[in-house]
């Protein structure tokens, strides 16, 4: 999978790294996931049918809203907000490693839901390549390479298993192409709308590109689900996002931010990952894996064993250090991004763990994933943001948070969560 992003010095570097899913099999697997149980009694009264309409080839299809997504409120009046933090991966898909499915786990394990950012090609196999039309590069170019058989089956299963559990499924496009020579940053916003129309396409034809036609759909409607993205290298923000907002998209994270409060760009949420403290220097570092590695063992994916575990700490301890500060703070979402790889070791998938593991349990704390996040700043008074918004980077209210936000809210208008019920006729 692709990795490119880089803070040092206040400076943002990309660069390009790149890998391919394995795997060689056929394989199907049951739409919810798991073997059936003992028999049971009838209840008394059977549970409501759920919907199930196939769309297109039969590679998705609608099932009805997607479960265990809470409802966003509203602030009530002197309400402290909630901490959100976000986990979401880049270019996720299952290969031998099984990080999808590790992580998966330790979501349900944490009270947790997280966001994944597919890679369209993970959905195409290499003998199929042809079928992807990159803007400015030839057909069947991909600098992450494709998928086969077993790769697809494998991240399919985990995909429909994460979305089943609440978790948002988005995506990270589909060549992964940086830099000059037809990189993304290159990109027009025509150019950006095709190559989103291709890593739908690919998620809602993977049954025909394979040939496996009797396995389980995936168990929703790609068009209506996604709703958000990070372009490859946190290049060509700008033009995508004219793209994705023409698109209906509601948020993108591409870019660089402080810890405070989001607001809309472009009339799309931005939720771009953050600077956080980096233990032992004076400059912050991005919230996310692969810029950790390079600050400590350059370009080289696995560097020197004797660092691999004081490595992992250091990015452990600098995330928890970014939580605290809000947590104490000005309670801004903390955003973390992250690639199922094993780099120095799989030190980093260690140091995210333990991550989950410390902050997702404490008393306020909310792990969601950017569409829950955007949901709840759509449910919230303008003025409310407006208000959090003028917190700096770790500063919690001076008279205390039922003061600052003491102020009765604008009433939510008619069908925005939070807004009084319609009364009935």
């Amino acid at each position: 999978m692709a990795a490119t992003h880089r803070i040092a010095a206040g400076a943002v570097v990309a660069a390009v790294c790149a890998a391919s899913l394995a795997g060689c099999a056929t394989g199907t697997d049951d739409l919810e996931g798991g073997a059936a149980g003992p028999l049971k009694a009838k209840p008394a009264q059977a549970p409501p049918k759920r919907v199930f309409r196939l769309i297109g080839d039969g590679s998705t299809a609608y099932t009805g809203a997607q479960p265990h997504l809470p409802r966003a409120q509203r602030l009530k009046p002197g309400e402290k907000p909630p901490q959100f933090v976000v986990f979401s991966w880049d270019g996720a898909g299952e290969d031998s490693q099984k990080l999808f499915s590790h992580f998966r786990e330790v979501a349900r394990a944490n009270h947790a839901t997280m966001t994944y950012f597919l890679s369209g090609v993970y959905m195409l196999p290499e003998d199929k390549r042809a079928e992807y039309k990159p803007p400015q590069h030839s057909p069947g170019r991909s600098d992450i390479g494709f998928n086969d058989q077993q790769g697809i089956a494998d991240t399919v299963k985990q995909l429909r298993l994460a979305w089943l559990e609440g978790n948002e499924i988005g995506t990270h496009f589909n060549g992964h192409f940086c830099g000059s020579g037809g990189g993304v940053g290159q990109w027009s916003v025509e150019e950006w709308k095709d190559e989103i129309a291709q890593a739908k396409k690919f998620v809602k034809s993977w049954k025909t590109n394979t040939g496996m036609t009797k396995a389980s759909p995936l168990p929703f409607d790609y068009d209506k689900e996604l709703v958000g993205a990070r372009t490859p290298c946190l290049e060509g923000q700008e033009n995508f996002m004219k793209a994705a907002r023409e698109l209906g998209f509601r948020y993108d994270t591409s870019g660089v931010n402080e810890q405070l409060w989001p607001k809309k760009k472009q009339g799309l949420w931005d939720l771009s990952m953050q600077l956080v403290p980096f233990p032992g220097h004076s400059y912050e570092q991005l919230t996310m894996d692969y810029n950790f590695m390079v600050n400590q063992s350059g370009t080289r994916t696995q560097g020197d064993p004797g660092k691999y575990e004081f490595w992992g700490d250091q990015m452990r301890d600098g995330l928890l250090k970014g939580f605290q500060r809000a947590y104490e703070g000005n309670r801004a979402p903390l955003i973390i991004g992250n690639h199922f790889e094993s780099w120095n070791g799989g030190t980093y998938m260690r140091a995210v763990k333990e991550t989950v593991e410390q902050v997702c349990n404490k008393p306020g704390v909310r792990c969601v994933s950017f569409r829950q996040l955007a949901d709840w700043l759509d449910a919230q008074d303008p003025n409310t943001l407006e208000k959090l918004r003028a917190l700096g980077v770790g500063e919690a209210p001076k008279q205390g948070w039922p003061a600052f936000l003491s102020g009765r809210p604008a009433p939510a208008p008619k069908g925005v969560p939070g807004a009084p019920a319609a009364k009935k006729q």
